[in-house]
């Protein structure tokens, strides 16, 4: 099987919880390898770009002030079947409902605050690869 690479991003709320440590070493421990790591804050407009596809949809206005609320910490992760494995080892959006031993299970609070995003597909996982790491000439296919 190929390797694959999936974009992860600690979230606001975990990174205010000082997670940030934590969440990369349980990462790193199953497996993924870190290929590009940034902490950066998201404009407001930025954030809004990124979760398009959520702006028709009830929940969106509180989304981006939200991720733009502080820093958040970006990565490229590599591993053979990267982008599912990656979604299963975050968990559920709800942590009330995520897997025993998944991130969100152990670092959320809710689905707002659900301390870290995985792209959800391998198309997803290029694109915001490129959104944060356009300087990186390897990742973009």
């Amino acid at each position: 099987m190929k390797k694959e690479v999936t974009l992860t991003m600690i979230k606001p709320f975990a990174v205010k919880e000082h997670n940030i440590g934590e969440i990369l070493s349980y990462i790193e421990r199953t497996g993924f390898h870190i290929r590009a790591l940034k902490m950066t804050q998201l404009a407001k407009e930025k954030a809004a770009i990124f979760y398009d596809e959520h702006k028709d949809k009830p929940f969106f206005n509180e989304l981006i002030n939200f991720m733009s609320s502080g820093p958040v910490v970006t990565a490229i992760l590599e591993k053979e079947n990267a982008v599912e494995d990656f979604r299963k080892l975050i968990g559920s959006t709800d942590p009330d409902k995520a897997a025993k031993g998944t991130i969100r299970r152990v670092f959320a609070k809710d689905k707002t605050r659900n301390a870290i995003h995985g792209s959800d597909s391998i198309e997803s996982a290029k694109k915001e690869c490129r959104f944060f790491f356009s300087e990186i000439e390897e990742f973009m296919y």
